[in-house]
C-alpha cells in the first residue's frame, strides 16, 4: 500500500521550500498557508488517483474470478497489479497451446478488451526442472510468446503485452523438482495485469540444448 505524506511532512516540505528561496526573505503567514494548501491539494489528487486505480483493480479482479472460475484459475491482487495463475499448461518439451487453455485465454481477452483496454499484461513462461537452465529459459519464453500471440489474435493489442521467462527457477515452481507426468503444473504460463504503464517486450535469450 502506498503511503501519503503526513500533515507534519507537508508542513516541513513547505518550510523547506521557503528556506531554499533564501533565508533573507521573510515568509508571511499568507504565503505559508498558500503553500501548505497547494501541497495538500497535490496530496488529495495523488490519493484520488490511487483510489481510482484500486477501484479498477477490484473491478477487474471480480470480473476475472467470475469469468475464469470454471477453469480453476487463481486470481490474486498485488500492489497495482492482478495476477492470474494456472493459465496454461504444456506437454513435456512443448510450447503448443491446447484447447482448454485457449478457452480460458479467450475469456481473459474478452474481459480485458471490453473493460480494461489500457493495462499492461506480462506473460510469464515457466518449465519443469528437466534440462539445462539456458534451454529452459528459451522454452519458457516460447510458451509465453505462444500465449501472447493467441491473446493478440483475440483482440488485445501487441503493445499491451510483454513476455518474460523464468524457465526452471526453483523458487517459481508450483511443485518443486517435479517433471515428466508429475511436472505439468510447473510447465505453465501465468499472466500479470499491471495498471502502472507499458514497457517494451523482453529480449530473446540465447538457446541451448536440453529439455523442460
Amino acid at each position: 500500500m502506498v503511503r501519503t505524506p503526513s500533515r507534519l511532512a507537508l508542513l516541513a516540505a513547505a518550510v523547506g521550500a521557503f528556506a531554499l528561496g533564501g533565508c533573507a526573505n521573510y515568509v508571511t503567514k499568507q504565503d505559508f498557508d498558500s503553500t501548505v494548501a497547494q501541497l495538500r491539494n497535490q496530496q488529495q489528487h495523488q490519493q484520488q488517483q490511487l483510489d481510482q486505480q484500486q477501484a479498477q483493480i477490484n473491478q477487474l479482479s471480480g470480473e476475472m474470478k467470475s469469468a475464469l472460475d470454471k477453469y480453476n484459475a487463481e486470481i490474486s491482487q498485488l500492489q497495482g497489479r492482478i495476477r492470474v495463475d494456472t493459465v496454461s499448461h504444456f506437454a513435456f518439451n512443448s510450447a503448443t497451446l491446447d484447447a482448454r487453455d485457449k478457452q480460458l485465454l479467450t475469456q481473459f481477452a474478452q474481459v480485458i478488451t471490453a473493460h480494461h483496454p489500457d493495462v499492461l499484461i506480462t506473460v510469464e513462461g515457466f518449465t519443469d526442472p528437466a534440462g539445462t537452465v539456458a534451454y529452459n529459459h528459451t522454452l519458457g519464453l516460447r510458451r509465453a510468446k505462444a500465449v501472447k500471440d493467441y491473446l493478440v489474435e483475440q483482440g488485445i493489442p501487441a503493445r499491451e503485452l510483454r513476455t518474460v521467462s523464468y524457465g526452471k527457477a526453483r523458487d517459481r515452481q508450483v511443485k518443486p523438482g517435479a517433471w515428466g507426468a508429475q511436472g505439468e503444473v510447473n510447465r505453465r504460463v501465468s499472466l500479470v495485469v499491471d495498471f502502472a504503464g507499458r514497457t517494451a517486450d523482453t529480449a530473446t535469450p540465447a538457446a541451448a540444448s536440453g529439455q523442460g
